[in-house]
């Protein structure tokens, strides 16, 4: 079932989404070689409750960290660990925050020093593609829409496209109806209406689509070992337009001239 949020639900929504905002925007000063994951996730927690917030991925269906980690080939649910970052990875840092009853969901790639030409251009893609299927979420229009804006802008620039994982509604839940692919036919899937929100989150790959999903049954990556980049808004339908409601500018603020 798709739930419409009405504006106080809304209100709260950008409540959530602006702390999920603030707090990789926090991770985002961390992100540096030699830091490990489980520092990364030990600071997202600890600022969310510190802002009245609860980290909601810790312990959702046995999740063991506030955070998802996505190191290079890494498309989604990687674990937090002693995995320390080294000078050239990719680190896709994804999480969920509840803030009185409602869910704000937000990803970003975040380069570690200098990164390969051809892995940033990835990023550059894929963090492209999500405004682009923002653009395309008018009310009116379809899901479908959305998934065939994002495909056709990342496998016309020779990339691939992750079809097992997708975007979401949200809203109380982390997870709501609609299911939001990053591929598809436009004027297919439900209709986008007022008070809908959905989180976009394009999972695109430099080589293969193809994935592996590890024998925990959470982290999932790519076959071939080919980076993955993977960046995510979450945001509601309104007639004049859809509105984002996280955003990239703390992460902006955080990162300087080393922000994608």
């Amino acid at each position: 079932m798709i739930y419409l949020k009405t504006e106080e639900d809304l209100e709260k929504m950008r409540a959530a989404a602006t702390l999920v905002s603030r707090t990789l925007g926090e991770v985002a000063k961390w992100v540096t070689p030699g830091v490990t994951t489980r520092q990364l996730d030990n600071v997202a927690r600890e600022f969310i409750l510190d802002n009245g917030g609860r980290p909601a991925c810790l312990g959702y269906g046995g999740f063991p960290g506030t955070l998802c980690i996505e190191i290079n080939e890494t498309i989604v649910h990687g674990f937090p660990s002693g995995r320390t970052l080294v000078e050239g990875d990719i680190i896709g840092v994804d999480t969920v925050v509840e803030l009185d009853g409602f869910n704000g969901d937000m990803c970003y790639t975040f380069p570690v020093g200098e990164i390969a030409p051809e892995v940033r251009a990835l990023c550059e893609t894929t963090k492209e593609s999500l405004a682009i299927g923002i653009e395309a979420a008018h009310e009116g229009r379809r899901i479908g829409d959305i998934s065939n804006a994002i495909q056709t802008f990342c496998e016309g620039r020779g990339y691939t496209v992750v079809r097992e994982m997708c975007g979401h509604g949200i809203g109380k839940k982390m997870h709501e109806d609609p299911e939001v692919p990053n591929y598809g036919r436009r004027g297919t899937g439900p209709i986008l209406r007022r008070g809908m929100t959905i989180a976009i989150e394009p999972m695109i790959n430099l080589g293969s689509r193809n994935i592996v999903i590890e024998p925990d049954g959470w982290q999932c990556r790519t076959r071939d070992r080919k980076p993955s980049a993977h960046y995510e808004h979450t945001i509601a339908i309104h007639p004049e337009g859809p509105e984002v409601l996280t955003t990239f500018e703390y992460v902006r603020e955080a990162l300087g001239d080393r922000f994608i």
